[in-house]
């Protein structure tokens, strides 16, 4: 659902974003490492769950793209609905490095794939399809 209980969020920002699920991706995918994806399951619970505006890291980068004259609001439904998704990536990811196995590479896979596209094309996968869903649901 749309949600109108939270302030729009900058979709500029969240490029920024995504190149710290990148990044930090890469560094759990590439490395040993992989405690840093602590840093993906707190922010996408804190972003998704609570408030993209309560989040460190999205008042930086919302702050970086209004000076730069590149603030471009955009309600925050679905940019909170992909938050939720990367919290649950890096949950699992979190959660079986630490019982020792190597299937937390497919969700860092999978965020690398979708955080660079979005990053190069602005194209969010998991906004898309929340829309999707809105339109499929009649907007309950």
């Amino acid at each position: 659902m749309l949600r109108f209980d939270i302030a729009p969020v900058c979709s500029n920002a969240y490029r920024f974003q995504a190149a710290v699920t990148l990044a930090v991706s890469a560094i759990y995918f590439f490395t040993p490492y992989k405690w840093v994806a602590i840093i993906l399951a707190l922010g996408g619970l804190l972003r998704g769950f609570i408030s993209p505006h309560k989040c460190p890291s999205y008042k930086l980068f919302e702050a970086t793209t209004r000076k730069m004259g590149l603030a471009k609001t955009v309600n925050a439904g679905a940019k909170m609905f992909a938050d939720k998704l990367v919290a649950i990536a890096g949950a699992i990811m979190l959660v079986t490095w630490l019982m020792g196995s190597g299937i937390g590479d497919i969700p860092a896979v999978a965020l690398m794939i979708f955080a660079f596209i979005d990053l190069v094309s602005g194209f969010c996968a998991a906004c898309w399809a929340y829309g999707l869903w809105y339109k499929v649901s009649g907007g309950a």
